[in-house]
């Protein structure tokens, strides 16, 4: 199976959308997956935020991002991008943790990376 790492550098809904769904598929699929969230993208690590918003294919972030929470898929949040804007780690959801730049690194050479 391969190895896949998910960046997320956006707060958009829908670039949101695609990252959770595809990373879901991926993890669906039997691979290894992970997911990292760089600069506003961060945003997303918050159990209040609003992810029932629509995309154009009437799909929503709620339809893929509650899989990756129950499977424990692990997400990365870029520790200065999330001190920065002031989030709060414990107001996390349960597979997310502030992590750092040496490490997505690391991922990233040992995975195919997509970036949202």
């Amino acid at each position: 199976m391969a190895n896949f790492l998910f960046v997320l550098r956006d707060n958009d809904f829908e670039k949101a959308t695609r990252c959770f769904q595809f990373a879901k598929i991926a993890h669906g699929k039997g691979h290894h997956v992970d997911l990292f969230f760089i600069d506003s993208g961060v945003d997303w690590a918050t159990k209040d935020r609003d992810g029932s918003r629509k995309t154009d294919t009437g799909d929503c972030v709620n339809d893929y991002l509650p899989y990756l929470v129950e499977h424990e898929v692990h997400v990365g949040v870029c520790t200065p991008c999330a001190k920065n804007r002031h989030l709060d780690e414990s107001k996390f959801h349960a597979n997310m943790a502030l992590d750092g730049g040496p490490h997505l690194i690391d991922m990233a050479a040992e995975a195919k990376v997509f970036n949202f």
